[in-house]
């Protein structure tokens, strides 16, 4: 199995790419949804996030208020740190075993969604094509205004948090530009989901595993054969 991320910028159109891999059957492990379900009410997460920043977050629901606390943490560094501190373990925990799970169940590929791929560099070893989705300063505004209906500095400040998106496409295999409509977007997605179908690399990275295990388990019994070392039972 392999790992093909989509990253990009805030309100970039991530989605868009993620759902063209998803209605053709690719496994999609979500970052941002993860987040979410780990600071639903009585989490581990949850209660950290309660005791540091108080009952302000929280709506009469007990629920997370996710606009107070965005608007928190995206005009204070230190406070974005502390609540990183508190969800990224338990994100990138998370993930893995969702990772594993999925090999073990047989996928050739998933589709990792994460927007701060980049920023925490998590999985990076791991991944074998990264796709960022990518448009101009202009239009992520417009759409991070209207999308999530806040103020031109509350949203400068949820881009500018995040590094440049020159800089993502710089670092990716894949770009897609989501500056037109959207069936031009999903078509690009297209080509790619068509390139990654016809890849061989979860082949590769399988007889590589299984050629490890392999070594591994002869090493043992060569090390068995030549000291001795397993206890031998006895019979009756």
């Amino acid at each position: 199995m392999f790992i093909v991320a989509i990253t990009g910028g805030i309100a970039t159109g991530k989605s868009t790419v993620t759902k063209v891999f998803e209605r053709h059957g690719i496994p999609i492990i979500d970052a941002d949804k993860i987040a979410r379900e780990i600071v639903e009410p009585g989490q581990p997460c949850w209660k950290k996030i309660r005791a540091v920043f108080g009952d302000d977050v929280l709506l009469p629901t007990k629920e997370i208020n996710r606009a107070v606390l965005g608007r928190l943490i995206f005009e204070n560094k230190e406070l974005r740190g502390k609540l990183n501190q508190i969800t990224h373990p338990k994100i990138h925990r998370t993930i893995f075993w969702r990772v594993f799970k999925y090999f073990m169940s047989g996928h050739a590929y998933i589709v990792l969604d994460l927007p701060l791929l980049f920023e925490t560099g998590i999985l990076m070893d791991f991944i074998y094509k990264i796709i960022t989705v990518s448009c101009d300063s202009d239009k992520q505004m417009e759409r991070l205004l209207k999308r999530n209906e806040l103020s031109e500095p509350e949203a400068r400040n949820r881009v500018e948090s995040q590094m440049p998106l020159d800089r993502k496409c710089e670092k990716s295999h894949f770009v897609i530009d989501n500056n037109g409509i959207i069936e031009e977007t999903e078509a690009a997605a297209m080509r790619i989901y068509n390139l990654m179908q016809e890849s061989n690399k979860h082949w590769q990275n399988r007889f590589t595993i299984l050629g490890a295990i392999l070594i591994i388990c002869f090493t043992v019994y060569f090390l068995n054969k030549t000291f001795d070392f397993w206890p031998k039972s006895k019979n009756l």
